[in-house]
């Protein structure tokens, strides 16, 4: 099993002259029966497709070590399988991110780039439909689009809340999840956007790439329970938001003005009423009035307060995956090919 250190140049490169070679980045935390399984799969869909692919698989500052029969597989259309080993636990967000800035600094050879985890949701032969996809539209990503999901009745109801919410909060449309075709071309956009270190899916939204989605099913889990608790999906849920946190600073702001003068104006219709009409209007109706001005403008100041905080980090140095991803990396190792 060959090493280098991290993000060096003479990592194996993808094979230039091959007009079909894709690069396939996997995040991984301890689920490596699930990834034994994924990968010799991924080698027979590629077949099937007469495409060739380099692995890069990152593991995401794992627990459980691989077992010692990891990697021990002969692949006849995946060129090479190199694992990055980072040093602590950073998410599958920034995992995803470290490995786009390392195939970015060795160089890729490939045409797409596929995002996907390593657990079966995403099915393995689906890899050549965002390919052709992506070569079909000649835009930047592909992302598949869930036609078909396997969750309970519960995780589809929130996730349609938060689709809801992301919508009126930024005025952009969840389009997929990590399982994307990815043009290589578009790379370098992607590894000096400090966003990407916080989510992958909505930086490209927020980057205004031409993408557009591929209708798929969501396959079924290998086996085990997923790492993804409900508190970690609502902070999933906030880190695509805070890429647009100055979208949605504006909105609020504009949302709040906008209540805001709605009700002064009913104030002032009350005023009126009673100082030149007759009607009888209840002193509730007033109080009422007022109260929620009070809590109108509590809204307003705080949100304002918000939305400066956020425009002045534009001057704070923020971390650049192209630049700073290196020192979350402890080792490179590619697995040798038994074919």
């Amino acid at each position: 099993m060959g090493e280098t250190g991290p993000m060096q140049n003479t990592t194996t490169q993808l094979d230039r002259s091959r007009h079909d070679s894709i690069a396939i980045l996997i995040p991984v935390f301890n689920d490596w029966e699930s990834l034994a399984r994924l990968l010799p799969e991924v080698d027979a869909a590629l077949g099937a497709a007469s495409l060739e692919g380099h692995v890069i698989v990152v593991d995401d500052g794992s627990t459980v070590a691989a077992p010692d029969e990891f990697g021990r597989h002969s692949y006849f259309h995946l060129s090479t399988v190199e694992v990055i080993r980072l040093r602590c636990n950073l998410g599958h967000q920034r995992a995803i991110a470290v490995g786009m800035a390392h195939l970015s600094k060795i160089g890729v050879g490939a045409r797409a780039i596929i995002i996907m985890d390593g657990d079966g949701e995403d099915r393995p032969e689906d890899i050549p439909r965002l390919v052709a996809e992506l070569y079909g539209q000649q835009g930047d990503v592909v992302f598949a689009a869930r036609t078909k999901r396997t969750e309970g009745h519960t995780f589809r109801f929130m996730y349609f809340v938060y689709r809801l919410v992301f919508w009126l909060l930024t005025g952009a449309e969840v389009r997929g999840g990590n399982f994307s075709a990815l043009s290589c071309s578009a790379l370098p956009r992607l590894v000096v956007n400090p966003d990407l270190w916080n989510h992958y899916a909505a930086t490209v939204l927020r980057s205004r790439m031409r993408l557009s989605t591929l209708p798929l099913p969501r396959g079924k889990r290998y086996g085990g329970k997923s790492h993804m608790r409900y508190s970690r999906l609502v902070a999933h849920g906030l880190s695509a938001v805070a890429v647009f946190s100055e979208v949605v600073g504006a909105r609020l702001v504009i949302f709040f003005s906008g209540v805001l003068a709605i009700l002064l104006f009913l104030l002032g219709m009350e005023l009126f009423t009673r100082l030149y009409n007759t009607y009888a209007i209840p002193d509730w109706a007033a109080i009422a009035t007022a109260v929620l001005i009070l809590f109108t403008m509590q809204g307003l100041l705080s949100i304002l307060i918000f939305a400066l905080t956020v425009l002045g980090r534009r001057s704070q140095a923020k971390v650049v995956p192209l630049r700073d991803a290196e020192a979350f990396i402890e080792s490179v190792l590619r697995l040798p090919n038994q074919a």
